[in-house]
């Protein structure tokens, strides 16, 4: 049986108008994605005509801490304080 690992976005919430989930991998399935950003019932039906199951995995936590640290990475560039 092929499965489908998904994990919820951060930055949407319960109630907005984005996709809620990114698929993060597709293990044994032909199937070729054109987005990554899917709502639940698009994945569903995804899923289902596959015959796959969907494995939800669990979101990390992040802290204030760890932006102030630098992490997260980014195309930004970042203000040096001299």
């Amino acid at each position: 049986m092929s499965k489908i690992f998904v994990r919820e976005r951060r930055k949407v919430g319960k109630g907005e108008a984005k996709p809620r989930f990114v698929v993060v991998g597709i293990e044994d399935a032909e199937l070729r994605l054109y987005t990554i950003h899917l709502r639940k019932t698009e994945l569903e039906a995804l899923a289902d005509s596959i015959k796959a199951e969907i494995i939800y995995l669990p979101r990390g936590e992040e802290t204030v801490d760890d932006w102030k640290e630098g992490g997260g990475g980014g195309k930004r560039r970042r203000r040096r304080e001299d």
